[in-house]
């Protein structure tokens, strides 16, 4: 489908920003659940500390590969 007068480097900026924007959303949703219980996890019992950061850290591998994703889609304008 080709769209009159619209240039197609804007469409494509257009989808990297929505990359990143929506995997940030998808990251703060991840986070605003996983983070606040392994604090409380950690407090308990604080040798579970590695544990509960693999927890922390798995919702930030979202935000990766909206970043990725976006790389990829800016790449395709040159």
């Amino acid at each position: 489908m080709v769209l009159e007068g619209i240039p197609m480097e804007g469409l494509l900026a257009i989808g990297a920003g929505l990359a990143i924007g929506v995997a940030a959303i998808g990251t703060g949703m991840g986070q605003k659940d996983t983070l606040p219980a392994a604090i409380g996890a950690i407090s308990e019992d604080p040798k579970i500390f590695a544990k509960a950061l693999i927890f922390a850290v798995l919702p930030e591998t979202i935000l990766i590969f909206g970043f990725v994703t976006a790389f990829l889609i800016i790449g395709m304008a040159h």
